[in-house]
């Protein structure tokens, strides 16, 4: 690495934890009172930093995929109930259910079924045997006066 940085190795540390909490390069930056061009430089010469940001970006998208999996498949955890009765305070454990998100399984299925799960659909038409589509039309002339007429 060539020249003069600003950057400090306790920065590492500091823009691992922001990222985990989904921070941009552009945060980043306003962050540590830096140009976006020299975030970028960083990820590119420092190899600590560059993968502090990695290790941050990568556990808080593998914690939002787990989370995001868990609402399209539907998941159970225990919960206590806390009642108050006539004798005090009751706590009677549960298990709260979460049913399937539908909309958590479409998104989910886009994402990592592409070619099954798309919005959009190649529609091919073809004419007879696969040659081109043919066919008889009419023109009619709507208003058309007697000298507008082919």
């Amino acid at each position: 690495m060539s020249g003069k940085t600003t950057h400090k190795p306790e920065y590492d540390e500091q823009a691992m934890k922001y990222c985990l909490l989904g921070a941009t390069n552009v945060q980043l930056a306003e962050m540590f009172g830096v140009a976006v061009s020299t975030i970028d430089k960083w990820i590119k010469d420092i190899p600590t930093f560059s993968g502090a940001v990695k290790e941050g970006r990568e556990a808080a998208d593998a914690r939002v995929a787990h989370s995001l999996y868990h609402r399209a498949c539907g998941y159970s955890h225990p919960e206590d109930k806390i009642l108050s009765t006539p004798n005090g305070i009751e706590i009677i454990p549960t298990t709260k259910h979460y049913p399937p998100d539908a909309t958590s399984m479409i998104f989910w299925l886009k994402n990592r079924q592409r070619a099954n799960w798309r919005d959009k659909i190649d529609t091919e038409l073809t004419g007879k045997d696969g040659g081109p589509i043919q066919g008889n039309w009419t023109v009619e002339f709507v208003n058309a006066t007697p000298e507008s007429k082919p």
